[in-house]
Formats: structure tokens, sequence, C-alpha cells
């Protein structure tokens, strides 16, 4: 068994040791996403494992270990993570908890501290836990991100935004129930083996990759009909997590409408640019500016060659490039409101109402000030500005009973509805004024 080792604060640490015997558990997120993360992580010679664990014990041990000033993705993170411990299913002596720290002024930054905290009340604190951070807030001699990690872990970020989303415009229009799962599996099973290889991980093998998928999903048969297409925003984790929202896309599904569900990549492109803006905001060394606008730049390139493959498909609406949705921001918000999502979060509604998706479901973690500032205490403005706009708020914690987000979500639907259909009656009847089609219905592309 490796020996557990500290730093001078006191901090276990995760040892070259401990690489060898131990079963790194990760908390989900994204299941596509992360499933490729996971499989990143593998080829460096780690055991690890993404939780997709759910339930009542999740919950009841972040409420029982976790102070309940905590935001709601810090009760259901660290619950999750609590849980998988106590499950039985693991040796507890022989694994580590994975969790990502940003270091900004988010509490997230603060989860892998409430996380030791947990584990001390629950008697677990000889479990080490990794910081995943690129702000060298923590470090572990067994566990580094290297530049070819990096790199891969981005390139499931692209894959995975592009997997989710053509699925999300083909599964409500399946004739075969199950094709688009199906075509999910197919395509994450050659990219995690292309991944085992060593490959895909080219510009050219990227974008014939991105081709690939794109004509997987394209052979499936669908329906001819229109659904009201519903835009889902939010703070990170409950907007992604089916365990943070209540399966609210499969939620959707049942409803009749289509999931828009903006990608991870653009957040990757704020959390950089945030970095550049610091410097002209507050000064700092020019390189590092530098750094991070080239570091910017890869990112975009390979964002836009993404972009570039939905519109050759003909079939596919591709969403904008992060220099897009910075622009819709112009007026609403500063660079400088970056806070949890930040001014991202604004944009991301101004792009759905402006590609057709005025009818937009918030999802408020209810401790969270950033993004019910940036989130829900946005939406009069909007409203006043695009009065066919039809957005709700949701708030998700401990308290906040799922019948209620329901019916709020059913209430937002019906008015979807009722709009589509005053709309339809105005332009069968010619009336001049009316607001877009594609703005008022969110109808299908």
């Amino acid at each position: 068994m490796a020996e557990l080792v500290y730093d001078k604060t006191g901090r276990l640490l995760f040892t070259k040791e401990m690489k060898e015997e131990y079963t790194l558990l990760v908390p989900q997120m994204l299941p596509m996403h992360f499933a490729m993360l996971v499989r990143v992580i593998q080829t460096m010679g780690y055991k690890v494992e993404m939780l997709n664990t759910s339930g009542k014990s999740i919950v009841d041990y972040g409420q029982k270990y976790v102070h309940n000033d905590a935001c709601y993705p810090a009760i259901l993170v660290i619950g999750q993570l609590i849980d998988a411990v106590k499950s039985g299913k693991y040796d507890p002596h022989k694994v580590a908890l994975v969790i990502t720290q940003t270091g900004g002024g988010c509490r997230a930054s603060n989860y892998i501290h409430m996380l030791r905290k947990a584990l001390e009340k629950a008697d677990l604190a000889y479990v080490p836990v990794i910081s995943v951070n690129m702000s060298g807030l923590e470090k572990n001699p067994g566990f580094t991100l290297t530049l070819p990690f990096i790199r891969k872990a981005l390139y499931a970020v692209f894959y995975g935004d592009l997997i989710m989303n053509v699925s999300n415009q083909v599964r409500p229009y399946e004739i075969t129930p199950g094709d688009t799962e199906r075509a999910i599996q197919a395509c994450m099973d050659f990219l995690l083996d292309d991944m085992g290889r060593g490959k895909g991980m080219s510009y050219k093998s990227m974008v014939a990759n991105f081709d690939r998928i794109i004509d997987r999903f394209q052979a499936i048969p669908v329906t001819g009909e229109e659904k009201v297409r519903v835009g889902v925003v939010g703070e990170i984790y409950v907007k992604y997590s089916p365990l943070g929202n209540n399966n609210l896309e499969q939620f959707l599904l049942s409803e009749g409408a289509e999931p828009v569900v903006p990608g991870l990549t653009d957040f990757v492109i704020f959390k950089i640019y945030n970095r550049d803006v610091d410097v002209d905001l507050y000064g700092g060394k020019w390189i590092k500016q530098k750094f991070c606008q080239i570091f910017a730049g890869y990112i975009k390139k390979y964002q836009r060659a993404m972009i570039d493959a939905l519109n050759r498909s003909g079939r596919f609406r591709a969403p904008g490039d992060f220099d897009e949705l910075h622009h819709y921001i112009k007026g609403y918000l500063g660079d400088g409101n970056k806070m949890g999502e930040g001014w991202l979060l604004t944009a991301e509604m101004l792009e759905l109402i402006h590609t057709g998706v005025p009818n937009i479901v918030c999802t408020q973690p209810f401790g969270c000030l950033p993004n019910h500032i940036v989130g829900k205490g946005m939406i009069r403005k909007l409203k006043d500005d695009y009065p066919w706009s039809n957005i709700v708020a949701i708030d998700y914690d401990p308290g906040a009973t799922k019948i209620n987000q329901e019916n709020r979500i059913k209430l937002m639907l019906a008015n979807a509805r009722t709009l589509a259909r005053q709309h339809e009656a105005q332009v069968s009847g010619g009336a001049e004024g009316a607001s877009p089609a594609r703005e008022t219905a969110g109808a299908v592309g």
C-alpha cells in the first residue's frame, strides 16, 4: 500500500506510487465529453472511472457534509464523490477524487477545500483529492497536466460538442426510437478507439472525423414535423448535468420540444479570454497576455472547423463562434463581468434569440449570485429589447421540488406554442410587423 505523503501545509498528496494502485473517481457533468476525457486520462496510465450515479443518497451526503451556504452544484458534486467512496464498490484506501478548480471568484474555486473538509467529517481524510487546474493552485507529484494531455482534452471537448449538437437536432425527430443513441455510441466507439491508439489528434484527422460524425447522424431517418426549440443556458454544472437539472433535456423531449444546448468550447475560450482581458483591466505581464491570445486562437481555429463542417452538411444548424457571441453582448455587459459564467451566459441567451430560439430555460443554482445577476437579472432587459423572447429562470437546490420546476417549464412551453399559433395566424392573414417566423415560433430549421 502506498505511503501517505503530506506537503508543508498538511495537504495529502497524490504520489507516483498511488498512480499504480489507486482508482481515480471523476464526477460527471457532460456524459459524452467526460467519457472521452476519462479515456484520455486512461491513456496516461491511470485507472479512472466516471460516476454516473444518481439518487437521494447523493443529496443526503452533500447536505450532511457540506455547509448549507454552499451552492447546489457543490452539494451534488461532493455528495456524489462521498457516496461513491461509501458505496462499497471501491476500496476506500485505494481511491482518489478528481475535481476541477478554476481559481476565479466563483465559489467553485473552493469546492476542493469543501471536499477535503467533507472527507474529514466523514472519517475519510486519508482519501487524496486531486485538483485539475491551469492556474498553478495545487500540484501533485503523481498527477500533472502536460501539454499532450491538454491537447487531447481539448479534442474531447470539440468532439463532444459536435455530437451533442447533432444528436439534439436528430433525437426529437427520429422515426425509429433509439437510432440517435446508437449513432452516439458508434461515434463514441470509433473516437475512443482512435484516442486509445493516439489517432484523431491532428487538425486534418479531426476535420475528417467531424464529417464522419455528421454523416452518421445525417443518415438517420427523421420525420418532417416542426417542434418548438428550447434553449438551455445557466450555471455550467446545472446546465449540462442530468443529475443537476433533474434530466432537463429528457423532460423537454417528453414534452415534444427540441433542446438546444450551447457547447462547452465557448466556455473554455471564455476562461482563457478572461485572463487576456485581466491584463488590460488590471495590468500584468504582456507575455502572459500573448500566450492567452495564441491559446485562444488555437481553440477558435478548431471551433470554426466544427462550424464549417455543420454548414457543409446542409442539414444541421451550426452555432456561432466565440467572436460572434462576444459581439452580441456589446451594450449589455462589459468584459469585466466574468464571475461564474459572467457575460457569456447573457450572450448565449442573445445568440439563441437571434438564431430563432427565443424559448429559453435559464438554469440557476439557488445560491449562485453571479448567475442570478447575468441570468435572471438580465431577463427583463432582454424581454424589453426582444418582446417575443420567452425566458423562464428555474432554481435548482435541495429544497426545490421537481414538479414545481417542470410545471414552470410547461407554462413556458404553452406560451411558446401560443406565440407560434399567433404568428401563423398573422402570416396566413398577411399581417405586417410580426416578429420573424424563426424568432417567434422557434421552429425547426
